[in-house]
């Protein structure tokens, strides 16, 4: 099968890093479905692990962790899929990525697609969704007032990949006001169209621009990026006992202000389930099946924003450029090999 793999972990400008390669096509065994992937979406850990992590010797790593595509095979032990059914997901980082002609992955990390959308747009939306989802719900606890505090929640970087999925998450099912951040006219449009009752810039300092907006401390905090800029500010802005969240890595994260509120640390990797085999790990076929719902019904649309045409070792690697570039809005998607 056609794939786009490296051996070495690079930067993106080396010319001898993502390549067009022939591999062995997976297998369906136990809870495994074999997808012949239609659709992908490039993420930050896309980039990350590129950057970090090789192949083992002689071997090729295949990146992608956004699929949407078409089962072909399953496994003896599924129950939820059968062959021709169209489905979208995030995987496993711990096993081969997406950027393949075929792919295998476990049935409780998978839903059925959106009927409402193609699998170009459909491949914009898994691992942000289960990524806003998880730290919303399970997290955050943002259905649990804090005491107090103003019942809102502050979103920075409001116009990436999952903050535009946590925007409309929070507006279709929470009665939350929604204050995201976006630093450019074009992606403080996109934050504002998604459905963010106010729009602020984080290049400039938070916690005086939430205090302008009169509704007092917001009880909960979702930093998807550069939360080291904005942590003290965060400290300075959120209500005593709020909820702070992140999904980034910071170099350094120093947890003893937060002791003064009692405000609790949350982060999320939308990976832990299937890296640990939790026993709530169907948990994510559970919230994709909802995801899609609320995409037929129109609450919730797609984030696609570029289309960068055929998967090709070319097109990733002009995608991984724009998202390290920080410039990116919503999602970059390729189509079809």
């Amino acid at each position: 099968m056609r794939a786009i793999a490296y051996q070495t972990a690079h930067a993106i400008t080396d010319t001898t890093g993502l390549t067009d390669v022939d591999l062995p096509a997976p297998t369906a065994t136990g809870h495994d479905l074999v997808v012949r992937v239609k659709a992908v979406s490039v993420n930050p850990v896309d980039t990350k692990v590129r950057r970090s992590a090789s192949a083992d010797a002689g071997g090729w790593k295949v990146l992608g962790w956004d699929a949407a595509g078409v089962v072909e095979a399953v496994g003896p032990d599924v129950t939820r899929f059968q062959p021709g059914d169209e489905v979208f997901y995030a995987g496993a980082i711990n096993r081969p990525g997406t950027n393949a002609e075929l792919h295998a992955v476990d049935e409780r990390l998978v839903g059925h697609k959106p009927k409402s959308l193609d699998f170009t747009a459909a491949a914009a939306l898994p691992l942000t969704a289960i990524t806003a989802w998880e730290m919303l719900f399970d997290r955050l606890d943002v259905a649990r007032p804090v005491p107090g505090a103003a019942n809102a929640i502050l979103i920075i970087g409001g116009a990436g990949g999952v903050g535009s999925v946590a925007i409309q998450l929070a507006r279709a099912l929470t009665d939350l006001t929604v204050i995201a951040t976006a630093s450019r006219p074009e992606t403080q449009a996109w934050v504002k169209d998604l459905g963010a009752h106010h729009v602020l810039d984080h290049s400039q300092p938070l916690a005086p621009q939430v205090a302008a907006l009169g509704l007092g401390q917001p009880g909960f905090v979702f930093s998807t990026t550069n939360t080291d800029d904005h942590f003290d500010q965060i400290v300075e802005l959120i209500a005593p006992q709020g909820r702070f969240g992140l999904i980034d890595d910071p170099a350094v994260l120093n947890a003893l202000p937060l002791k003064r509120k009692s405000i609790s640390l949350h982060w999320e990797l939308m990976f832990t389930r299937s890296l640990f085999s939790t026993p709530d790990m169907v948990r994510q076929h559970d919230l994709l099946e909802d995801v899609s719902r609320l995409v037929d019904s129109g609450a919730v649309r797609t984030t696609l924003s570029d289309s960068f045409g055929t998967i090709t070792a070319e097109n990733l690697k002009r995608a991984h450029a724009l998202l390290e570039s920080g410039k990116a809005k919503g999602k970059i998607v390729l189509t079809g090999f």
